[in-house]
């Protein structure tokens, strides 16, 4: 990219918002390439994602939060804390709606804890591709908690958004680059991604388990990898561990005759040799731990222990 110039901007950019309102699309569409698990299934994100943006006018590191939601076993209180903890180390702050679902309680809990933050916060209006037939329920939301009109609000920006159909991405990043602070990057300049490679497979499998099963076990599955392996002949040998809360729980992901985890072998192996440039042969196995989710052990072990 060459030198730097002295106006240069770098800072850390929150995708917070309910589940389910497209912020790991968006961030795969600014970046170009699919780098956060999507699924139509809610709470797909569990793990932060720091996709990394650069061009000439400086680096942006997003990380796309998981989910705000008010569960109470302790993954889903774990990913709020996640979540909360991440707006406030932020440098600005995209709150994503989805202006095809009413206002709920988990979009009032977050307005209330943005309101105050001081820093630049951007109201993405998301899918307007779909009508947006609820953006002024949430224009009213933020008036109501600021106790004032969105045009007297100081630096708070709307922006009409379709992450799956591209729209005003550009736009988001000139309003970004302009809220950021001066300063050298965070991050190689070739860098698109800082997470863990277990962490990326294991997202990259249970992607395939969420698109195959749909909403059988959707909250009730995790995927650990327990080993990976470089074998002779550029073969690398993957082994995970799916795991679920109960046996009738586990013989849905394994299916009949094991047809659904053979599906989701293929079609996980299939992007992992896209992605690690080789050779795959990915070991799946399913495990049935009662109250995983309540476990810290297991959710340490899972990535969670943030």
């Amino acid at each position: 990219m060459g030198e730097v110039s002295e106006n240069f901007r770098c800072g850390m950019v929150s995708i917070v918002g309910r589940p389910n309102v497209g912020k790991s699309t968006l961030l795969n569409a600014i970046l170009g390439q699919k780098v956060a698990i999507v699924s139509k299934v809610p709470q797909t994100t569990r793990n932060q994602i720091r996709g990394i943006y650069n061009d000439e006018r400086g680096q942006i590191v997003f990380i796309d939060t998981p989910g705000l939601v008010l569960g109470k076993d302790k993954l889903d209180q774990l990913l709020k804390k996640i979540s909360v903890g991440m707006m406030q180390d932020a440098d600005c702050i995209i709150h994503l709606v989805d202006t095809h679902d009413p206002v709920g309680q988990e979009e009032e809990e977050i307005v209330n804890r943005l309101k105050s933050l001081k820093v630049p916060i951007i109201l993405g209006l998301n899918k307007v591709d779909l009508k947006g037939r609820c953006i002024p329920e949430y224009l009213t939301l933020w008036e109501r908690m600021k106790g004032r009109s969105v045009h007297e609000m100081k630096s708070f920006t709307l922006l009409p958004l379709s992450g799956r159909k591209g729209t005003n991405i550009d736009k988001l990043l000139d309003i970004l680059f302009e809220n950021l602070p001066k300063g050298p990057a965070l991050y190689p300049q070739d860098m698109l991604l800082d997470v863990p490679q277990k962490i990326v497979i294991a997202d990259i499998i249970r992607e395939k388990l969420l698109a195959i099963m749909r909403d059988e076990v959707p909250h009730a599955v995790a995927v650990f990898v327990e080993d990976i392996q470089q074998r002779p002949k550029k073969l690398i040998h993957i082994r995970a561990q799916i795991l679920v809360e109960r046996e009738s729980q586990k013989m849905i992901v394994i299916g009949k005759k094991g047809e659904v985890l053979k599906r989701v072998g293929t079609l996980a192996r299939e992007e992992l040799e896209y992605l690690l440039e080789s050779k795959v042969f990915l070991e799946l196995y399913v495990k049935a731990k009662k109250n995983w989710r309540d476990n810290d052990a297991i959710l340490q072990e899972l990535g969670y222990d943030f």
